[in-house]
């Protein structure tokens, strides 16, 4: 008997791109994200085993990549693990352990990390909860964000704490049927 497929990378970053392009900024969901994206300056990384022992050392390697770069040459990465941490809980249990290590690594005040998986859930909601989707992609990814970039466009922003509650009425206006129309799960796009 054969497991599940694996997810190879050129699949994960286009199905990444896809959703990033539909629902991040189709939806207006991250009113940064667009400006980067124009721009080229996101930075896709793929980690395929299933496997997650060497998930960290290639999150820190990549946050080392990211800072060597001038923002404009890149400004931000997601590391894609289409393969790996399926468990929402198991990645939420290895997103905290990595904002430790990344902290450690002397990142503290310099990158903030956020967390994007397919089952996404925030305290207190139900899985089905259609404000849920506001962190779900179509595979475990973590984002690499610097916080000169992030405290940038929150100036440029006036609104940015309303942000989070805007995104959860658009959601709920949009429905599980809108947000099924994106086409923006795993497999979705064209390599």
């Amino acid at each position: 008997m054969t497991g599940p497929a694996t997810i190879g990378a050129a699949q994960a970053e286009a199905d990444t791109r896809r959703w990033l392009e539909r629902a991040v900024i189709g939806l207006n969901l991250c009113p940064f994200a667009k400006a980067v994206h124009v721009k080229e300056q996101i930075h896709y990384a793929v980690y395929e085993p299933a496997e997650e022992p060497d998930l960290m050392d290639v999150l820190l390697a990549q946050a080392e990549e990211l800072v060597a770069l001038e923002a404009a040459v890149r400004d931000t990465t997601l590391l894609i693990a289409p393969n790996a941490l399926p468990d929402f809980l198991d990645f939420n249990d290895f997103t905290a352990r990595a904002e430790r290590r990344l902290a450690r690594a002397g990142f503290d005040g310099v990158l903030q990390l956020a967390s994007f998986h397919p089952r996404f859930q925030f305290a207190g909601t139900e899985a089905e909860d259609i404000g849920n989707a506001t962190n779900r992609a179509p595979y475990p990814t973590l984002h690499l964000l610097r916080e000169d970039s992030v405290s940038r466009a929150v100036e440029a922003f006036p609104e940015a704490e309303e942000i989070f509650e805007r995104n959860i009425e658009r959601l709920e206006a949009l429905g599980a049927e809108g947000w099924a129309r994106l086409e923006v799960g795993p497999g979705s796009a064209k390599p």
